[in-house]
């Protein structure tokens, strides 16, 4: 299961800053048995967007986030809701942010830190999309984690490496930081491109991780 906590409502203000309308996604399965992202969560997100001046045009859980065939199925369901909201705030982990942003052409806005994932055991084929580092920056790179697209995890790229818009490290594997300007130009928020972001604190992902509740 994926542990996610909610990022502060400063942080949050600072993001939704540049959106009028919003649609609320959030996740029925690790988000909702974290108490981060399920129905009663989504229900104060939107009464906390509407206190800050927002526009909700919808809201949903969507039972797998993670899933793409279930987000664009999801998603399609809530039609002018989704054609009238300039971004999605989504309540769940990296891994379900970055999905629905394939998912939709609408930018995508992550409510939640990923802080570590626990084991699921199952046979099947995977691909890595978050480092559950506990300091997500996909607000600013389009939904995208540099962390685990980019073999050299660079925060501020591409590297000296990349040919022909592919990574040195694997030559059939696409450039992180190519498909980051990619999506963020389709976006028009090129400026984030250029932005320099500090070497990561790592002692933020101190480990071994767990949590209490209390």
């Amino acid at each position: 299961m994926i542990i996610t906590k909610a990022k502060s409502d400063e942080e949050i203000k600072e993001v939704i800053q540049p959106f009028k309308k919003l649609v609320v996604v959030g996740c029925g399965t690790c988000a909702t048995l974290c108490q981060t992202g399920g129905d009663e969560q989504v229900k104060a997100m939107v009464q906390k967007l509407t206190d800050w001046g927002k526009e909700v045009t919808g809201s949903i859980v969507i039972e797998n986030p993670c899933d793409l065939r279930i987000d664009k199925r999801d998603l399609k369901r809530l039609g002018d809701a989704m054609a009238n909201a300039d971004a999605i705030i989504v309540m769940s982990c990296g891994v379900g942010v970055q999905t629905i942003s394939q998912a939709s052409d609408k930018i995508t806005l992550a409510a939640l830190d990923t802080v570590f994932i626990g084991e699921v055991e199952r046979i099947g084929q995977f691909y890595e999309m978050c480092r559950a580092c506990g300091d997500c920056i996909l607000n600013e790179t389009g939904g995208i984690c540099p962390i685990t697209r980019c073999a050299k995890h660079l925060l501020n790229g591409p590297c000296g490496g990349m040919n022909k818009e592919k990574c040195e490290v694997g030559t059939d594997k696409d450039c992180a930081w190519v498909l980051i300007w990619k999506r963020l130009k389709e976006q028009g928020r090129e400026e984030l491109f250029t932005k320099f972001r500090e070497p990561r604190d790592y002692s933020i992902k101190a480990g071994p991780a767990e949590i209490i509740w209390k």
